[in-house]
């Protein structure tokens, strides 16, 4: 359960807003004429609610503007309330924007003193004089608030047009916006005098200088840069906030931290989100934050930078720990303060001889940027991985990026490497010219450049030569996010189901044919739709085909929330070593999970998966013995909560989560039994974190091969069972994979180069040789 507290610390003092209550101006200094024109009704309606959204958004007027406005509200309506309306709202306004009768903007600077806090928000009113009474949105725009680095093309190289240099992206520190959430409107209102509410973050301390502009439109600004004017702005610094985090057993530690003012700001965009996501950048900042993550990674007497208030923080370490929020409020009194951190697990696997690990992370590409760096380097990925409590992390080089983040590749775990974690750089052929076929993971290569190739455009069409060149020299092979292309045509929950799937994907796609010539070792499962995945491995496992299955997240492109969010769990008898890692993917010696549940002990009479070759041979007909130990943990459901809201808050790419075994409204989960594909024996297992053994027992008639599953959130390998030495044939899967194979060729074969066409031809008639032999 999330535990829940106050947690006061001696810091500075939030400041509210950036100006004095003190009215110390001329009066009528920016009374237009028209303003006898304005009716006061109107105005004083917006004016209240102008108040209203400040106290939302943290930042009210002062008591003494407040009562004023308020005692307005008994007044007669007319000229002088309109000008004291003005002049209770004047001394907040950054700036005056004026829209002229032709619908051109123009600005000049306001009476507010130009100060930002640094790391927090500053809220600021626009005085507005609506000549052309447009009903239209009200913009703002810096050169300041622009992107600090560019987004991902996927073009394998940066055009030069979009890099971001370091000056670039070192003057480009606020986020802006008008803030349009209610009781606002989002447009103007179209009276010739209302104000807005423009909200600024500063990354940075100091004085900084900015440029600022308004619009209504393309097109609407003033000539002679009269709709921009510039400020300079005193920023104060924010407060050292101090981590001391300590592991369960008193260990200093890396942990992640989500830290929110529960203010909704700018919808969609994180705002209330500290250090600003949109700020982050990796290459130039203390940290290497990510820009698409709420949360931060912090060890041990790491800090962060925060401005005085109130937050909600939500700490973990990875699925293996229990998430905790706490309320931090930063009152005024110094400049540096500590925040204690103590974490809780509700399991060790690592104590218990299973580590963790997932075969699929990319610093490069997909939500990463691709300038001002090209990616990020391995020692960023680290602490992600750190973060995660994640022992080994697969970081691959693909299509974005390809040519820099190859320059990492060494055929060697990183040196930043201990006995606890590792990180080793190897291949995903994503973005080439195969891909089409299906993408494919290569784990522990010795050389990344395919033979006779200096570009990515001169890699096979196909994936079967790829996989045929990573195992020539020991490397260990699988294809990626198994479940693109693999949806079936009619939608349907069986498993095995008998319905073809659509072969028009970048999954396991081409994996029908290479795994006929044993060129595949294992099937990622985690990432894509639990069903797609599984369909295809139970019928190629009803095949008497031994692909192991492998866990993982292809971070950061299905999600981008979390390494490590699809996971396997591996046993070594040398503790976290890489070549140990892909050895145990090869024999299956590992379970797949998103670490919610786990398969820890799986044995049929005796017979431990993935040991020796995970093979029990019977005589006959017999009743086998099968153990198990599993162990799960989800949250009690608190409150009016329902399994269904807890459902509604996974995200829609979160395929495999603990929360989708959940038995109704219980803490129970299903562990099953499965036999050639079909769940044939279950048992239910209280989700409380308690390690639970379990016995099954099934008659076997016929060569068959057995797993455990807790449907969407892990899966065992498999234990083969020969029955008088007879292969494992379910002629119904023999036929399934010959039609799949025929629509796979439909679907692939004009993507083929011409001159590769004949060969792929070929192994494409020898896997069909194959199923119909197993069908006759």
């Amino acid at each position: 359960m999330q535990g829940k507290f106050a947690l006061f610390l001696l810091c500075a003092l939030y400041v509210h807003f950036p100006v004095s209550a003190q009215h110390q101006h001329a009066e009528d200094s920016h009374l237009a004429e028209s303003d006898a024109q304005v009716e006061s009704q109107p105005l004083l309606s917006q004016a209240t609610r102008i108040q209203q959204a400040l106290s939302f958004l943290g930042s009210s007027l002062s008591v003494q503007d407040i009562k004023k406005l308020e005692a307005l509200q008994h007044k007669s309506p007319g000229a002088e309330v309109t000008k004291q309306i003005q002049q209770i709202l004047d001394p907040y306004c950054i700036a005056i924007v004026q829209i002229n009768p032709e619908a051109r903007v123009k600005v000049k600077r306001g009476e507010a003193k130009a100060t930002l806090i640094q790391g927090g928000w500053a809220n600021f009113l626009i005085k507005v004089y609506n000549d052309a009474g447009v009903n239209a949105p009200l913009n703002v725009e810096s050169p300041n608030a622009l992107s600090p680095f560019h987004a991902p093309s996927g073009d394998p190289k940066v055009k030069p047009a979009n890099v971001v240099t370091a000056g670039q992206s070192a003057n480009r520190f606020l986020e802006m916006g008008l803030y349009r959430g209610s009781p606002l409107l989002p447009n103007l209102s179209g009276l010739k005098l209302e104000y807005a509410v423009v909200q600024i973050y500063s990354k940075d301390a100091g004085k900084r200088e900015v440029e600022m502009g308004f619009n209504i439109g393309q097109g609407t600004q003033d000539i002679g840069f009269r709709n921009t004017t510039s400020f300079l702005f005193n920023i104060q610094p924010a407060v050292k906030v101090v981590f001391q985090i300590k592991d369960e057993d008193g260990s200093p530690s890396m942990a992640s931290f989500i830290i929110r003012d529960n203010v909704e700001r700018l919808p969609g965009r994180l705002q209330g989100t500290y250090p600003l996501p949109a700020k982050r950048v990796a290459a130039f900042d203390e940290y290497p934050d990510f820009s698409f993550q709420q949360h931060i990674y912090r060890q041990d007497g790491e800090h962060v930078l925060l401005p005085a208030g109130k937050y909600s923080v939500t700490i973990t370490k990875g699925p293996e720990y229990i998430p905790q929020t706490i309320e931090l409020i930063i009152p005024s009194g110094v400049k540096t303060c500590k925040l204690p951190v103590k974490l809780k697990r509700w399991i060790h696997l690592y104590s218990l001889g299973w580590y963790s690990a997932d075969h699929h992370v990319h610093a490069g590409g997909c939500s990463h940027y691709d300038s001002p760096e090209e990616g990020v380097p391995p020692e960023y990925m680290w602490r992600q991985s750190l973060g995660e409590d994640l022992n080994v992390s697969a970081i691959l080089a693909w299509g974005p990026s390809w040519y820099h983040q190859k320059t990492y590749f060494t055929g060697k775990d990183n040196p930043l490497s201990n006995k606890t974690n590792l990180i080793h750089s190897d291949v995903e052929v994503s973005g080439f010219p195969s891909s089409h076929a299906g993408h494919i993971v290569l784990l522990r290569l010795k050389e990344d450049d395919y033979p006779g190739t200096t570009r990515i455009e001169q890699w096979p069409s196909w994936t079967k030569p790829v996989l045929a060149w990573a195992k020539s020299q020991g490397g260990v092979t699988g294809y990626a996010h198994s479940g693109w292309g693999l949806e079936p045509v009619q939608q349907t929950r069986d498993l095995p189901n008998y319905v073809m799937p659509k072969m028009d994907g970048i999954g396991a796609n081409e994996y029908i044919v290479t795994v006929t010539e044993n060129l595949v070792d294992f099937y990622s499962l985690g990432d894509t739709p639990v069903d797609w995945e599984l369909n295809m491995w139970y019928h190629t496992l009803n095949c008497g085909f031994r692909t192991r299955v492998s866990g993982e997240t292809d971070f950061p492109c299905i999600t981008d929330q979390r390494v490590g969010i699809g996971r396997s769990y591996f046993q070594s008898d040398s503790g976290v070593n890489y070549n140990s890692y892909v050895a145990a993917l090869k024999k299956g010696r590992n379970y797949v999970s998103d670490g919610g549940s786990h398969i820890l002990e799986f044995s049929v009479n005796g017979q431990e998966m993935g040991v020796d070759e995970s093979e029990v041979n019977l005589k006959g007909k017999q009743s086998v013995a099968i153990k198990t130990t599993v162990a799960a943990y989800l949250p009690k459901l608190e409150g009016n909560a329902t399994a269904s809201d807890m459902k509604k808050t996974l995200p829609d790419n979160q395929y495999w989560n603990i929360e989708r075994a959940r038995k109704g409204n219980s803490r129970n989960v299903t562990a099953e039994l499965i036999v050639n594909g079909i769940a044939v024996d279950s048992t239910e297992v209280l989700a409380d974190g308690t390690v639970q053994n379990i016995r099954f027992s099934y008659n076997v008639d016929h060569s068959s091969w057995a797993a455990i599953r807790v449907r969407g959130s892990s899966h065992s390998n498999p234990i083969f069972i020969l029955v008088d030495d007879k292969p494992i044939r379910e002629k119904r899967s023999a036929q399934w994979c010959r039609d799949a194979l025929d629509k796979c060729w439909q679907m692939k074969s004009p993507n083929i180069r011409p001159e590769e066409r004949p060969a792929a031809k070929e192994a494409y008639d020898n896997a069909r040789t194959v199923y119909e032999k197993m069908i006759d």
